[in-house]
């Protein structure tokens, strides 16, 4: 099948110039054409339409306010003003509205041939950066960053209003609670996003393998090092390096962080040359890093230099309303990897993964649910198809009538607001109308579960 050629609007009164621009341009694009503003307008919003070439002068009305009108839509083309009356000021106020270029008549068609395919080019490749940036934020939304809570929406406003920025960012939270992927997210959705992302989990090596991984080292360093290695720091420039637990790092690296923090220099162990590094920093701990200042074991000018911005992943005992939503992810991406059909999760397991402490967090989360899929014969996951640890654990016995298995996935996505109305009734049916005991499994507030009620039109009692 031949590739569909670029669709092509061309606007202008003069009907010899719009049908001659029409014969010569159609057999690379696909061309419209109209003669007035409300004709183009109607062309505009009826096909998708890659490029608009539009004559200045329109009847009563001009091609710059048509232009105006074709980047509101919501996929608009690329603009090309072309016109008998050429000024520098018109073709000035052209570009400064948005068109990509501007011509005058008579047309040179080879030149307007070209200037439409590299503008064609140039859009495609700003699309394909905006794909990949759309891509990678669902990426890191689809691993774990989910949810309605207002404890984990916190954390993600705060992740796309840092990435922009060159901060240094502090991620805190417990294990499993997602901070690699928080640094991930901050990083894809920086202008860093093209260069690499460099994770270093800084509890897993000695003290002497921690700084040979961070600033590399030369041959002949030390007993082993048979070759030069490259360290982190390099690696990263240019992009994000992210260290995980933090808090583990001795002292004597400390300092050569934060020295790399304040001057962007370092040297290789064994090497006395000077190295220059362009890296943004995000660090992460589950330790109480002001504590460990204040023992003596972290200096405190790093603590400073690395807490510019501070993120916290909740855990989530602390955002209970999210799990059905991030039992169905994960359960949609288990059984995808697993190669079983999709499956629903049963009432009584939903009740039990909502009773359940999660020590392990997001992380324990998943793991369980994939332990289902894969324990799972039935259209349905079980209670019995769950870890004993996570039934063994509920302290309340679960209602075993309702309608239909806990928030299955829909035919078509339901919205946030719906998915939390859902979510909010039918906890308040496994708690047999407790509202005290519905606000303590959502994790949320006994005022904040009655104003939600009352937006649902449940009355209280």
């Amino acid at each position: 099948m031949a590739p569909l050629k670029p669709t092509l609007l061309v606007v202008d009164d003069e009907k010899n110039t719009r049908e001659g621009l029409q014969a010569s341009l159609e057999d690379a694009f696909e061309v419209f054409i109209a003669s007035n503003m409300d004709g183009a307008l109607a062309i505009l919003c009826e096909d998708s339409i890659d490029v608009l070439i539009t004559d200045l002068k329109l009847g009563a009305d001009n091609g710059i306010r048509l232009i105006d009108a074709a980047l509101k839509l919501h996929r608009p083309p690329l603009c090309i003003m072309v016109t008998a009356y050429g000024t520098v000021d018109v073709a000035v106020e052209a570009i400064k509205r948005g068109a990509y270029d501007f011509v005058t008549k008579p047309v040179n068609l080879e030149r307007l041939e070209l200037l439409i395919r590299r503008g064609l080019r140039e859009k495609g490749t700003k699309k394909g950066d905006q794909d990949l940036k759309q891509q990678m934020e669902r990426k890191f939304v689809s691993e774990g960053i989910i949810g309605t809570s207002s404890v984990i929406t916190e954390a993600v406003q705060t992740i796309r209003q840092v990435a922009s920025s060159r901060a240094t960012v502090l991620i805190l939270g417990e294990s499993g609670t997602g901070k690699e992927l928080a640094a991930r997210a901050i990083h894809y959705l920086s202008p860093r996003s093209a260069a690499s992302f460099v994770a270093v989990h800084c509890a897993a090596l000695s003290p002497q393998l921690l700084e040979s991984e961070l600033f590399g080292h030369e041959k002949g360093a030390f007993t082993g090092a048979v070759e030069r290695r490259i360290g982190r720091f390099e690696q990263a420039s240019g992009g994000t390096l992210f260290l995980d637990e933090i808090g583990e790092i001795d002292l004597n690296t400390q300092v050569k962080i934060l020295r790399v923090l304040g001057e962007h220099t370092f040297e290789r162990v064994g090497s006395n040359r000077t190295l220059k590094t362009n890296v943004r920093l995000i660090a992460a701990t589950n330790r109480n890093l002001t504590k460990l200042v204040s023992d003596g074991k972290f200096r405190d000018d790093l603590f400073f230099r690395l807490n510019v911005v501070q993120i916290t992943m909740p855990p989530l005992r602390r955002r209970r309303e999210d799990i059905p939503i991030l039992a169905q992810a994960f359960l949609k991406e288990s059984c995808r990897e697993n190669g079983k059909p999709l499956k629903e999760i049963d009432t009584d397991a939903m009740a039990h993964l909502l009773e359940y402490h999660w020590p392990g967090n997001v992380r324990e989360l998943r793991t369980v649910i994939e332990h289902g899929v894969v324990m799972s014969n039935n259209p349905r996951i079980l209670s019995r198809d769950l870890p004993v640890a996570i039934h063994s654990r509920l302290v309340s016995t679960p209602t075993t009538h309702l309608p239909s298995p806990y928030l299955p996935l829909p035919p078509e996505p339901l919205t946030l607001r719906e998915t939390q109305h859902n979510l909010i009734l039918q906890t308040l049916e496994i708690c047999k109308g407790n509202r005290s005991e519905t606000a303590r499994k959502l994790g949320i507030s006994r005022r904040t579960l009655y104003r939600r009620l009352r937006q649902l039109g449940v009355q209280r009692d």
